[in-house]
């Protein structure tokens, strides 16, 4: 029971903000409180160190199409917000709760139970832009000036009990405990008002972003509507207070907005037939049952979507045949589509047609220079196949651009240990594990290169890795 209190009380601080509010209850000037607060490079530092805890404490979703289809959308919806100060970071977790949240410097969790609940790709992106807006208007910031100045608190402190919490919620919790003591009503008071204010920031961001402002009054009403009576209502309603006034503004705004018809989005509704199945609580053949069953009534947005849900049950019942000859179908109506041809692979993988995997993704390549999907297929295509020193090349030079695809350094990893360069192996676990702050063992994955390497040059290399991993582990160290 503490550890749920604990979770809930540190969820609250990360999503909702809950920070003191002034007598007179009004919103503080948009964009300018929270300056003295923290500095935009130190809300950067605390993003990274967050990312890195978050990797290594929840159940990420290492898809590269789901990754690829999040950043591209969150880009589209901060390419047309305000008062962008830092770079954005979308990522999924694998998490059934409807819930989406906000930390400094840019990172915006979402977990793949939006995907489950938003009918529209609208309401989906309305989620986002409405957490982009708690990012841009430095809630976290404000909360923080908010908390220090009225309890004479240390700012430091509340953060690294915030990031300890999410290694240890036990421990977190008692270390916020230790420095704040919020008055109650207040905190629900000024929470209200940044949701309001991330409400009407983030609907003028969804409208200028080319969706449909009526899809945030929408998904608020249909999730209030739904959970008005539960005894156990989502996370996002305990973390973000949905009273009737938010979803009747949030209408009353769209409303404002000259209306325009929205086709449904074939990315949005294929991302989520890939999340019920592949990161959803359907088994394969309970999968396929439900989108069979959705063809048949015909009871879909796009039907095309459908049958991309029920090639991905085939495929999970080793039914390739079938899976191969609806997905064939598809690609001949949307030939560059990447949640497609990364199916596509899979197949030919599974039935070991590696050169045809491979054929198809090496034309794709140009067309997509250093995209995730279209390197991580191609080298694990090639790794399938035999050819571990191509595989290997192509994700060293992709990592030379994305050092921070712990994904690319894990399958680099391996693809090393086949080639038995056990050196290189080591070395790429150990950014791997850096990535997920895991900087102990990262360290002892480079001695073991260090021990099993000859040249000077690259001995010097891994000492001067070691060093870096060291102060890192310092730094973050001296953040909790």
């Amino acid at each position: 029971m503490m550890t749920r209190l604990a979770q809930l009380f540190l969820a609250s601080m990360l999503v909702s903000y809950a920070p003191l509010m002034s007598a007179n209850n009004q919103l503080p000037e948009i964009g300018t409180a929270g300056a003295s607060a923290l500095s935009i490079d130190k809300e950067v530092i605390y993003g990274e160190a967050y990312m890195r805890i978050i990797r290594a404490s929840h159940r990420m979703t290492n898809d590269p199409v789901l990754s690829e289809y999040i950043s591209e959308l969150g880009n589209q919806l901060v390419a047309k917000a305000d008062q962008v100060r830092t770079p954005f970071n979308f990522f999924l977790v694998t998490d059934n709760e409807i819930n989406a949240a906000a930390f400094l410097g840019g990172y915006v969790k979402i977990h793949t139970g939006l995907f489950l609940y938003a009918a529209t790709e609208s309401e989906f992106a309305s989620v986002i832009a409405h957490e982009i807006a708690h990012v841009t208007q430095r809630h976290i910031a404000r909360s923080i000036e908010n908390q220090a100045a009225a309890q004479n608190l240390s700012m430091a402190g509340m953060l690294g009990s915030l990031l300890l919490g999410l290694a240890n919620p036990i421990a977190g919790i008692a270390a916020l405990q230790a420095t704040m003591a919020a008055g109650v009503q207040n905190s629900i008071n000024y929470t209200r008002a940044n949701e309001f204010e991330a409400d009407r920031i983030g609907l003028r961001t969804l409208a200028n972003a080319g969706y449909d402002p009526s899809g945030m009054g929408s998904f608020f009403g249909k999730l209030s509507e739904k959970y008005r009576y539960a005894s156990k209502p989502p996370q996002m309603l305990i973390t973000h207070p949905l009273p009737e006034t938010r979803v009747s503004e949030a209408r009353a705004r769209a409303n404002q907005y000259p209306h325009r018809f929205i086709a449904p989005s074939l990315s949005f509704q294929l991302a989520k037939s890939r999340i019920i199945v592949r990161h959803g609580t359907l088994n394969p053949k309970e999968a396929l049952d439900y989108y069979q069953q959705q063809i048949t009534r015909k009871e879909y947005r796009i039907e095309d979507a459908a049958f991309y849900g029920k090639a991905l049950a085939l495929f999970g019942l080793g039914e390739y045949q079938k899976s191969h000859a609806i997905i064939d179908g598809l690609v001949k109506r949307h030939p560059d589509n990447l949640f497609l041809l990364d199916t596509l692979t899979d197949l030919d993988v599974a039935q070991k047609h590696y050169e045809k995997a491979i054929s198809r993704l090496k034309e794709a390549q140009p067309r997509y220079p250093d995209n995730q999907v279209i390197i991580l297929n191609l080298s694990h295509a090639l790794s399938e196949d035999g050819k571990f020193e191509e595989s290997a090349k192509l994700l060293d030079r992709y990592l030379r651009n994305k050092p921070n695809d712990a994904l690319a350094w894990g399958e680099l990893s391996r693809t090393q240990r086949r080639l038995n360069n056990m050196a290189a192996s080591h070395t790429a676990q150990a950014e791997y594990l850096s990535l997920h702050s895991d900087y102990r063992r990262a360290i002892d994955e480079l001695h073991s290169a260090f021990n099993l390497t000859k040249n000077n040059l690259e001995q010097a290399r891994i000492q001067a890795r070691i060093e870096q991993f060291k102060y890192a582990e310092q730094e973050l160290e001296a953040l909790n």
